[in-house]
């Protein structure tokens, strides 16, 4: 004996939902069981709701979720109803979720349906108690789909929930909205067995002889509860339409603040008197349909409108700079209108040359994306007439200064004036950092006001942040000076610019930002996880966009969710970003060899400070040098090195490191040039000496060194060779050292 016949026997049926697609399948008892024919049939969720007391539907999904968190099996009492609210029976279901694969793929629910019977004379009925209170019930349906309106975020989505409204009592066969455009009007979104049936009113003008025509001019319902009343006042439509397969109709007006915006249309196979109660339901159901239109419509103008003025305010196209290749992105993350002060453009210049610029005004706002426009525009104006990249950051401060003067306390914009009192209006400064690329020689001229400097990943994929010199943001001193810092771009190498959005948001600083962005931007590089392996240094301009989008998606994306940052803040903010990969040329390393590492820093005697920033590139350069020891020793020696330079020479030290060679076996050379002819010296500090120890440091540190006379100066140098802590002599072993 089949299970189905076994368990018919004994007057229980099995049913099937998915969450999914809301498809509900019933055998022939669960059938029976519901009011429906006895025989196997699949439904929508719409249809088999409708068989349900609409209380005990709300009931059961709440103890469906419960079932789903928890994993056990979800037990109700359900009501069955006719067409008219009539309850045939009670049934008691016991279901089980059944995850279709990951959690976000939603669920199966599979049960059984089996009658209660009728409690005997002088007992309790267990369950909720059936009662013929049909208004009550319809208020527990009107609070449903008042809630499912409210969660829909796009019209797509309003027209998707009111098709899957199923009214107790009189549930609509088809369902239509219909939206004003002018003089004319347009089904928005339909829904029936038969979709298209009503295509002869698809697009109409308003004078037309239709209800949903008449419902629009004259902002009241229509209802025609017969087909002799249909053709009896709409002979036309009627003749057009032939809406022969329903019996009553309702054309309902979707008005918001007084103005009528649409149509609404349910059409029942059966007749509907439309008693006071029903046309109630009717009416509430048209008001929160059309809230929920216009709220998701203004939504989407909004979107739209803030995505056009955004992107209309950056490059049109992707920059053609030969040499190099060019990847962006910019992505609005602080909510609101999407729109923001953060930009970024490509110019090309009058000496041939390129010059790239990412910078983000203050705040996220309206104001704010105003703001960058007018900035844009000046710094764009000021590097095509050939300014160096100083002087186009000093113009474009006193440019943003002016602004600010004239959105100040005492200017129109100001807080007593249109703006309001509040100074939301105000002053505002923008932090910029302007490049000017020659790609020929690959140098790049940068000059950054108040801006996050610019990362380097190296040939090697070892990520390096460039320090540059640089002077306040933009617009908070006029007099304001931007130093100029060279930097070389090697062939295979990428530079990234960026917005502070792409460090700081998630609850980031500025060091646990950039250790974020380091997993990712060197990840590309790598092709194993043996660190001897040679990386990939052909890496084509798809690369490139790839390595953009993950840098973005390890910020903003689903794994950012996994890489929250230790401050409690967690405001976002918007993302731009500038990636430039110098193209590696043909047979960049050959067989048997690896990248270099190089790296070269200008440290002057004013900004001593400095010193610090290049212990750092240093300690990045030697990420993964064999022995920690040495990493220390070598950061000792250039301390050491470049201090010299500052307190005994009365120039600039420069700064020139380089690693070479396979992994365990590399090479470290740096050298410390100035423009002193002054050699150093050795000398014979005492105990109580606070100098005087350099040469003793590198001849004890270093493998190799030794000093450089130049023409206009001279070079200290110092060599390290690369070998695991073991392999190392012990100074104590070989007599060189000290003995216990």
């Amino acid at each position: 004996m089949r299970t189905e016949d076994l368990l018919a026997a004994i007057a229980t049926g099995l049913w099937r939902w998915d969450s999914v697609s809301g498809a509900v399948s019933y055998d022939a008892e669960a059938a029976r069981l519901v009011g429906l024919p006895a025989e196997p049939v699949t439904l929508p969720e719409a249809a088999a709701r409708a068989c349900f007391h609409p209380a005990d539907w709300l009931e059961i999904k709440a103890i469906v979720d419960l079932a789903v968190a928890e994993g056990t099996l979800a037990e109700a009492r359900l009501r069955i109803v006719d067409e008219k609210g009539t309850v045939l029976r009670t049934v008691r279901t016991r279901s089980r979720p059944i995850a279709r694969g990951g959690s976000e793929d939603g669920y199966y629910l599979l049960g059984t349906l089996q009658e209660v019977p009728d409690p005997l004379p002088g007992t309790s009925a267990a369950g909720p108690p059936v009662t013929g209170d049909w208004r009550r019930n319809r208020e527990a349906f009107l609070l449903d789909a008042g809630r499912a309106l409210a969660e829909a975020m796009s019209t797509a989505e309003v027209l998707r929930v009111a098709a899957g409204l199923s009214m107790p009592g009189f549930s609509p066969e088809g369902l239509a909205v219909f939206g004003v455009q002018g003089e004319r009007i347009s089904v928005i979104g339909h829904h029936g067995p038969r979709p298209g049936a009503d295509h002869p009113f698809h697009d109409i003008a308003l004078g037309t002889d239709y209800p949903a025509a008449e419902v629009v001019r004259t902002g009241r319902a229509v209802y025609l509860p017969t087909p002799e009343e249909y053709r009896g006042r709409f002979p036309a439509a009627w003749s057009l339409g032939r809406p022969r397969k329903r019996r009553s109709w309702a054309f309902l007006p979707l008005i918001v603040a007084g103005r009528t915006i649409g149509a609404w249309m349910a059409g029942f196979a059966h007749p509907v008197s439309f008693s006071p109660d029903e046309r109630s339901v009717l009416t509430t159901i048209a008001r929160m349909l059309a809230q929920a239109l216009s709220r998701t419509a203004l939504q989407e103008t909004e979107r739209e409108l803030a995505d056009g003025l955004q992107r209309s305010m950056l490059p049109a196209s992707k920059p053609d700079i030969p040499g190099l290749t060019v990847a962006a992105r910019y992505v609005p993350t602080g909510g609101g209108l999407q729109v923001g002060g953060d930009w970024y453009d490509v110019i090309g210049l009058p000496s041939g040359r390129t010059a790239l610029v990412i910078g983000d005004v203050q705040g996220h706002d309206v104001h704010a994306a105003g703001i960058m426009g007018q900035l844009r525009i000046a710094v764009r104006a000021y590097a095509s007439e050939g300014h160096h990249p100083d002087a186009v950051l000093s113009r474009a401060s006193r440019f943003l200064a002016g602004l600010s003067a004239l959105d100040g306390p005492d200017g129109p914009d100001g807080p007593d004036g249109p703006d309001g009192p509040d100074g939301r209006y105000g002053p505002r400064f923008a932090t910029c950092l302007y490049m000017e690329v020659d790609p020929v020689a690959g140098t790049l001229d940068i000059a950054r006001a108040g801006h996050p400097d610019p990362a380097v990943r190296l040939a090697d994929g070892t990520m390096m942040i460039r320090p540059t010199a640089g002077g306040l943001p933009l617009g908070i001193d006029p007099d304001t000076d931007y130093p100029t810092t060279r930097v070389v771009l090697e062939p295979g190498e990428t530079l990234l610019m960026c917005t502070d959005g792409l460090i700081e948001t998630g609850g980031h600083d500025l060091e646990t930002g950039w250790d974020r962005i380091r997993k990712v931007f060197e990840r590309p590089a790598t092709l194993t996880d043996d660190p001897g392996a040679l990386p990939s240094h052909g890496l084509g301009s798809d690369d490139l966009e790839a390595l953009a989008d993950s840098l973005v998606q390890a910020v903003h994306g689903p794994p950012s969710h996994h890489t929250t940052g230790p401050l409690a803040d967690r405001r976002e903010d918007d993302i731009a970003l500038l990636l430039i990969r110098r193209e590696a040329e043909v047979c960049l390393v050959g067989p048997g060899s690896a990248p270099v590492r190089r790296t070269a820093v200008t440290v002057a005697q004013a900004e001593p400070e400095r010193i610090a920033g290049t212990r750092q590139q240093l300690r990045d350069m030697l990420h993964d040098w064999a022995d920690p020891d040495q990493v220390e020793s070598a950061v000792l020696m250039l301390s050491e090195m470049v201090t010299n330079v500052l307190v005994h020479t009365d120039g600039d030290a420069l700064l020139v490191a380089e690693v070479s060679g396979r992994h365990g076996s590399r090479r470290l050379r740096l050298d410390v040039a100035d423009s002193s002819d002054e050699l150093p010296h050795r000398r014979r500090p005492g105990e109580l000496a606070s100098s005087g120890r350099g040469l003793l440091l590198l001849e004890m540190l270093a493998d190799n060194w030794g000093v450089d006379p130049r023409g206009d100066g001279k070079c200290i140098w110092y060599e390290l060779y690369e070998a695991s802590p073991n392999a190392r002599p012990d100074p104590a072993a070989d007599g060189s050292g000290p003995r216990a």
